[in-house]
């Protein structure tokens, strides 16, 4: 079908949705669904009325739908049609996105991190690099990322959340420069991220962590503030192992919005690269230990 060019957002997605649903409608066959095919069936397929059956809805709405109609649609719907048209995982979600709508299935979890993935971002060593998603889990890591900010290595897995450590955790906080101000960009970009996620247990989970265990972003939290994500930035950290560290904060999305992000530190000067040389020669070498003459860092206020 051809687009017309004057069309809205809104309504190229209804027609792209209605077209999606035609084209899995006409793959699947009668047998397939446990229904008999007739001697008089011309439609290739399943026929709309069959669909909306199965699917427990009514026909007329779900023709509305394949004529890219003005209507909503709910997830228990969208949940009802994947299953009719026996839709795998891709495209089940592309028939939410295309819907507007949020999977509440576990299915809508991010897929594993691929070796190639992991051995990508050892590759960019000594600069430091890791793998997130969208609500700030830090997936997967090089060695220099393990101690840019403290030994994450020492971290639960279940903690490594760039939003809990740097309201929580001390060292972690401690190695952050401007640490105020990297706190309000952050609760803002959390809660503009989470629009999209209002029904997700992982990312309910992390807000409630957040507001149960710092009243600093309690505070935040209230101000209702939002801030979309920039591609690059400049960040300032102070490593306790090599002292002073100004670099590029640079995100590069590896899938849809909501899924995976790969996260690199490019140094800003040539002292901050020597001194990343320096922390991958001790992250390579061994666990750093502080130096002797070097005082603890003092817990910050929470």
């Amino acid at each position: 079908m051809t687009q017309d060019v004057s069309a809205g957002p809104a309504e190229i997605r209804r027609h792209e949705l209605a077209g999606f649903l035609r084209s899995r409608r006409e793959r699947i066959t009668p047998e397939e669904v446990g229904l008999p095919r007739g001697r008089r069936r011309r439609t290739p397929g399943l026929r709309r009325e069959e669909v909306a059956h199965l699917s427990a809805v009514g026909v007329t709405w779900y023709t509305w739908l394949e004529q890219a109609r003005d209507i909503h649609v709910s997830a228990q719907v969208l949940d009802a049609l994947a299953r009719t048209l026996r839709l795998d995982a891709g495209e089940r979600a592309h028939l939410f996105g295309l819907a507007g709508a949020v999977d509440p299935t576990p299915a809508a979890v991010c897929a594993p991190l691929s070796p190639e993935l992991v051995a990508l971002i050892d590759q960019l060593e000594p600069l430091p690099a890791c793998i997130q998603n969208s609500r700030y889990d830090i997936l997967a890591y090089n060695s220099t990322y393990r101690m840019l900010l403290c030994d994450l290595d020492e971290i639960p897995p279940a903690d490594r959340n760039w939003l809990l450590l740097a309201f929580t955790h001390d060292a972690w906080r401690s190695s952050i420069v401007g640490l105020d101000d990297v706190l309000r960009t952050l609760a803002a970009k959390f809660r503009s991220g989470m629009a999209d996620h209002l029904a997700e247990p992982a990312w309910k989970l992390v807000l409630k962590r957040l507001t149960e265990e710092s009243a600093e972003f309690r505070e935040l939290w209230e101000r209702h503030e939002v801030l979309q994500s920039v591609a690059s930035k400049v960040k300032h950290f102070h490593n306790p192992y090599v002292g002073p560290l100004a670099v590029v904060h640079t995100d590069l999305w590896l899938s849809p919005a909501g899924g995976a992000r790969l996260v690199t530190y490019t140094p800003v000067d040539a002292a901050t690269r020597a001194r990343l040389d320096e922390l991958h020669t001790l992250a390579r070498s061994s666990t750093p230990q502080r130096p002797a003459d070097e005082e603890p860092s003092v817990p910050l206020d929470r």
